[in-house]
């Protein structure tokens, strides 16, 4: 596939703003702007209400969707949604590489009667439509669907990827296998790994989110999976969800990247500042897949994206634009490379963008309706967290109304705990049950491997049960004690019990006294008792109690005005912020031993220390804020994580390190590095303390963080090898 050159794809000029009117039962509405109409046409939603998009009722809601049903397809085309900077952005621009036969066709009518048209059409009428349609006219039409419309359409959109196995046929269910583990464990991997195939998960993806994102490190990873896939002859394709550039390294590197991923976003700042991934990068990494992938010809598609709503929106960059809306152009933008799968992963952020059941239910919805439209193979992972108010009951309706739309899969998280990433999403347990209650069968390649293996049989009457192996992982394994000795570095693993596709009672009590506990954590206040036997200087941020705290994140991240007064620039190339963020435990139970240590290797290595600021209610990007204020060269963030999924996971500590740029042209003012996942269970605080230290020094050595510290390792890595 040819991809068009930027240049080539031809965008309306820039309008000024329209004001929308209208009068409905003798009450008069007007909205400012297409952004305004849009925002205020969704459901109600914590992000849009945030971000003061939000409709002010219902019926104002009702006269902005009036509004919006009778505006054309061509008034919308010749809207294009500006960036702040008052220009077309990339992602923009891709969206509007569509099918121009198709769209003049459409072009006439209203997004009301497109509406009516795809609940009309059969299915080749119904995808046919979607490829006359940028990310905006799929949003607005989603916006006038209710939740049996955004059903009943999606279910007819059905699309399919090719890669070993063929994902998202008629009749099928498929599941990626994440094998996450907080410290990348290559032993607790393999245990995960065994343990979703013996449930039939895994036939879309093994898929693995790592905690340390270097080259080195994934290729490891890549090599390891490879290995599992080769070894159980599982026909299904690897993945390490790493930065698409360390992927494209360990591929040149001849690693076996079978399928190539990078989160989305839908504007280009957020695109480009916050995952550090244009349009070009994404065109020369499809390129190079299409050149070197492993799979070569047998694979139709190669790519994988992740999306869900509200990153633009939290990161304080989506142009004004509605969260809705922002995740139709992350769609416009998939549909230019063709992917293999989409997953999306709403409900992931937290409070500030999704806060309740209904609002993450309602959004997954409208995102697997759009994403089909588009023209793109869609799986869906409706999450949450445990500082939001989305509980897995939410969560698993969710799970039965994306399964009667059609996702192509859903993900297996073991027990539905992810423990490197920390929030809860559907499980092979999930999957299996969906299969059943709906008639669906893995994809087919996959299908006739795990028969053979007893996994599944066929039954009586010619439908597709569990066999006597489902859900024994020890079938992987040479012994009993071989599996004892890789379960055994699983965290959070409560038996393996089941009750028919269900885990057995037993185990589910455990799973859910400890999400209880857990998600207690988020609410305890940090304690400056239990900080050890440093001297704080404490700084306020904007939030002004837990609860803003955890439904603005802007708070969090800006320093109070009086605090921010009383601080002046200083002469200290390090500054070490203490932060509970979404977990005082966290604080209190590895910053006693971590901050010592951590303090004493950097003076060590000859760097100046500025005393330690304790900052309650505190943000990631607070970091910027008190970095330009008191201009140390590198910012150091020790700050509590959403707590896991048990009681020992609700103490896990990341360290953010925020490199101050400031030469001249530099693209950003910060870079960040990260070390997660810091707790007993995972990196210990102490030995946590040295890493860091170790970093911290490459960073100010090098002058550079994040992937651009991993591109300037990995070239004296390579110049080493060489010399």
């Amino acid at each position: 596939m040819m991809l068009k050159p930027l240049s080539e794809i031809r965008v309306p000029g820039p309008l000024p703003d329209e004001t929308y009117k209208i009068t409905l039962f003798d009450r008069a509405y007007a909205f400012c702007g297409l952004k305004q109409l849009l925002g205020a046409a969704d459901f109600d939603k914590a992000g849009e209400r945030l971000a003061g998009l939000a409709a002010k009722d219902e019926v104002a809601r009702e006269a902005a969707r009036k509004i919006l049903s009778e505006l054309t397809l061509q008034q919308l085309f010749d809207r294009p949604l500006v960036a702040d900077n008052g220009g077309i952005d990339d992602v923009m621009r891709v969206n509007y590489d569509i099918d121009l036969d198709v769209f003049s066709e459409l072009a006439p009518l209203t997004c009301g009667a497109v509406k009516d048209r795809l609940l009309k059409a059969k299915a080749s009428e119904a995808k046919r439509i979607g490829r006359g349609l940028t990310g905006v006219m799929v949003a607005a039409v989603a916006k006038l669907m209710d939740v049996h419309e955004l059903i009943y359409a999606a279910r007819k959109l059905k699309r399919s990827g090719k890669a070993r196995t063929e994902v998202g046929l008629a009749g099928t269910l498929s599941s990626r296998l994440q094998p996450n583990h907080p410290t990348d464990d290559l032993t607790a991997m393999t245990a995960l790994v065994y343990t979703g195939l013996s449930m039939g998960a895994g036939d879309a993806l093994i898929g693995l989110n790592p905690a340390i994102d270097t080259v080195d490190n994934i290729e490891k990873i890549l090599r390891h999976l490879d290995g599992l896939r080769r070894e159980t002859g599982a026909p299904t394709q690897i993945c390490v969800l790493s930065h698409v550039k360390t992927q494209m390294a360990c591929l040149e590197r001849g690693a076996p990247v079978e399928i190539m991923f990078q989160s989305l976003a839908g504007t280009d700042r957020t695109l480009t500042e916050e995952f550090d991934v244009t349009v070009d990068d994404l065109d020369a990494a499809y390129r190079l897949m299409l050149d070197k992938g492993p799979l070569g010809r047998d694979a139709r598609q190669f790519m994988y994206f992740e999306t869900g709503q509200g990153s633009e929106l939290t990161y304080g960059k989506h142009n004004g634009i509605d969260m809705t809306t922002t995740e139709a152009l992350c769609y416009g933008l998939a549909r230019r490379y063709d992917p293999f799968m989409v997953n999306n992963v709403t409900g992931f952020i937290g409070p500030e963008t999704h806060r309740t059941n209904f609002e993450m239910i309602v959004s997954n919805l409208q995102d697997h309706f759009m994403g089909k439209l588009i023209g793109l193979p869609m799986g869906m992972a409706p999450c949450y967290t445990l500082h939001s108010e989305i509980t897995m009951e939410g969560q698993q309706i969710a799970t039965e109304l994306l399964t009667a739309a059609g996702a192509n899969y859903f993900m297996d998280v073991y027990l539905g705990v992810d423990r490197m990433l920390a929030y809860f999403d559907t499980a092979g347990h999930d999957d299996q049950t969906m299969r059943e209650v709906h008639g669906l069968r893995p994809a087919p390649e996959y299908l006739a491997w795990a028969m053979a293996r007893g996994i599944f049989v066929e039954g009586d009457d010619g439908e597709i049960e569990r066999g006597p192996n489902w859900g024994n992982p020890r079938i992987f394994c040479e012994s009993e004690e071989t599996f004892g000795r890789l379960m055994a570095k699983v965290p959070a693993a409560y038996g393996l019990e089941n009750a028919g596709p269900r885990p057995a009672d037993h185990v589910s009590r455990a799973v859910k006294a400890n999400l209880a506990v857990a998600r207690e954590a988020i609410y305890a206040e940090v304690e400056p008792q239990y900080l050890g036997r440093m001297e704080f200087r404490r700084v306020a941020t904007s939030a002004e109690s837990k609860v803003a705290h955890l439904n603005n994140p802007d708070k969090g991240a800006r320093i109070a005005a009086a605090a921010r007064a009383e601080l002046t620039p200083e002469t200290a190339d390090v500054q070490i912020v203490v932060s509970d963020g979404l977990s005082a435990e966290a604080v209190h139970h590895n910053i006693p031993d971590l901050l010592p240590v951590l303090t004493a290797a950097l003076e060590k290595n000859g760097f100046g220390v500025g005393r330690p600021i304790l900052a309650p209610y505190g943000r990631v990007k607070l970091a910027e804020d008190i970095g330009d204020a008191l201009t140390p060269k590198l910012v150091i963030t020790l700050i509590g994580e959403r707590p896991g999924g048990d009681a020992l996971a609700s103490r896990s500590l990341s360290a953010y390190m925020a490199y101050r740029l400031t030469e001249p042209g530099a693209d950003a003012r910060y870079e960040y590095s990260v070390i997660s996942n810091i707790y007993s269970g995972g990196l210990p605080p102490a030995a946590a303390g040295a890493q860091i230290a170790e970093r911290a020094r490459q960073i100010l050595t090098f002058k550079a963080a994040g992937n651009r510290l991993e591109k300037l390792l990995s070239a004296r890595g390579s110049a080493g090898a060489a010399a």
